[in-house]
């Protein structure tokens, strides 16, 4: 049991919590049927709850664990106790205040003002269903608000990184204040060198309220706090300098991650998310958008409608996409749909993003139709989207689909190619194969991508006539992939002469990687 406690695999918690065992058991029996608790549990109290199964439960150990350094070793001891005598948790933590001598009662208050900030009450609220000794116990608490203030100041210096954010949240509920003010206050009597010890409890309040360092900075900001509030953001600015590589790293979910841990920051990394919004993968820009949204402390959908408000293509792009996955987003797009205000690209993507609303079911058809027939492509690619997500067994679709893949304007025809990839409509590979000879790149890559899904052997050497001659790398990033799928020995020939010879190094990449899915060494 030792070599596990100690050893490498054991968590900060099982250690801890094998030593308070070792502490406060003192018979060997009862430590072999306790501190076990220990690797299951991983919490520093966990061995505690254990005694409850031993009857009857020591004492001596709970007496013993009431003296424990860590105020959960010492509530787990008074709830246990509580439960074996039969009364309330709350009237036992009374009776241990109330009657503990005022010279020695510092953890018995600490422990009542923490328990009670861990259940978002006062002390006085929490003591005040106590039973008889509960207001004398809360009296007891308040007149130790000093001393209390003091060792929870430590602790959220202390170098235990875990016990920051919970002793700066137990503080402020325990003032009646909020976190940002009560870690302002304590930084007056603190070098700037501590400095990124109070930024990180801060930002563990944050994560743990759902909101931001930004804003709870922001929303408690006082002139007078304008120096130590600069002191925080130099802190800030430093680890926000160090998630610049991340977003702009070469895989998308690098990205993503480095955006969603944007959150924490709120308003002090609105500059990075802005910058994300524009990002070239869809996923990383809704992210983007979400958390520009918290940091104003507005809903998505609010923030959506002030982006709209630009009138903007190339603004309003990421808010659309992000509304698509919420609750509502059918009647939200299809209320930019319709607003001829907007311009028409804004409102073609708004049907765009309607394709990827869950709610896209509840619109009728005949609602659509008309977006089918408009004189502009952008709406009519748009509502080829949308009817692409219904049933693909509707007549509707397959209709829009022919139509569609006939349509002059080349963004219309792209978007029946990808609901042929989207609805795997097999019938329809030699139609996208075709298309690899229009004289639009948008047209060329989308075929190449339906291609991928329902292309077959016969359709190999078009892509590989496509990979060796396209100009445009996108296209040809898309027959290398179409190729990777499909296989055969013209694809892997076409395949290992892209590696070679393409000036692109995505080509490469990707006909590289499409070598591999084939089976070949490289």
């Amino acid at each position: 049991m030792v070599l596990l406690a100690a050893g490498p695999r054991a968590s900060t918690g099982t250690t801890e919590c094998w030593n308070s065992c070792q502490r406060h058991v003192a018979e060997r029996g009862q430590r072999a049927r306790v501190c076990g608790s220990c690797l299951s549990g991983g919490r520093v109290d966990s061995w505690v709850g254990s005694l409850a199964q031993l009857r009857p439960p020591p004492r001596d150990a709970l007496l013993s664990a009431r003296k424990d350094p860590d105020w959960r070793v010492r509530w787990a001891a008074v709830r246990v106790d509580a439960r074996s005598r039969g009364i309330s948790e709350r009237r036992l933590l009374a009776e241990w205040v109330a009657s503990t001598p005022p010279s020695a009662d510092l953890d018995a208050c600490l422990t009542a003002a923490r328990v009670a900030a861990e259940s978002q009450q006062s002390s006085a609220n929490f003591l005040r269903d106590a039973g008889a000794r509960g207001a004398d116990a809360a009296a007891r608490v308040w007149a130790r608000r000093e001393a209390i203030r003091q060792a929870l100041e430590l602790e959220l210096y202390s170098e235990d990184v875990g016990a920051r954010g919970p002793a700066l949240t137990h503080l402020s509920s325990f003032l009646g204040r909020k976190p940002a003010r009560v870690l302002l206050d304590a930084m007056g009597a603190r070098p700037e060198t501590s400095d990124a010890i109070g930024a990180a409890a801060l930002m563990s309040v944050a994560s743990r309220q759902r909101t931001s360092v930004g804003r709870l900075l922001l929303e408690d900001a006082r002139p007078a706090d304008e120096a130590r509030i600069n002191r925080l953001f130099a802190v800030y600015s430093r680890e926000l300098e160090t998630l610049q590589p991340e977003l702009t790293a070469a895989e998308a979910r690098r990205r993503d991650a480095a955006v969603l841990s944007l959150g924490v920051y709120g308003p002090l990394a609105r500059k990075e998310l802005e910058r994300a919004l524009q990002d070239p993968d869809a996923k990383v820009r809704q992210s983007a958008a979400r958390r520009l949204a918290e940091a104003e402390g507005v809903s998505l959908a609010a923030a959506a409608e002030r982006s709209l408000e630009r009138r903007d293509a190339a603004l309003s792009r990421p808010w659309l996409e992000a509304m698509a996955r919420e609750k509502g987003c059918a009647v939200f797009l299809m209320g930019v749909v319709g607003d001829t205000l907007q311009p028409a690209e804004v409102r073609g993507q708004a049907l765009e993003a309607l394709a990827d609303c869950r709610e896209s079911e509840q619109i009728r058809v005949e609602r659509l139709m008309p977006y089918l027939r408009d004189a502009r492509p952008e709406l009519r690619a748009g509502a080829v989207r949308v009817m692409g997500a219904l049933s693909v067994r509707r007549p509707e679709v397959l209709d829009a689909t022919s139509r569609a893949l006939e349509d002059p304007a080349p963004e219309v025809v792209a978007a029946a190619l990808e609901v042929v990839a989207g609805q795997r409509q097999s019938t329809r590979g030699d139609t996208a194969a075709e298309l690899l000879g229009s004289d639009h790149p948008v047209v060329r890559a989308a075929a190449a991508r339906a291609l991928e899904v329902v292309g077959k052997a016969a359709h190999v050497k078009v892509l590989a006539s496509c990979l060796r001659e396209d100009p445009v790398a996108d296209v040809r990033v898309a027959a290398a992939l179409a190729l990777g799928r499909l296989g055969g020995p013209h694809a892997a020939a076409a395949l290992s002469d892209a590696v070679a010879r393409d000036a692109d190094t995505h080509v490469q990449h990707v006909s590289r990687e499409g070598l591999r899915r084939l089976g070949f060494r490289l």
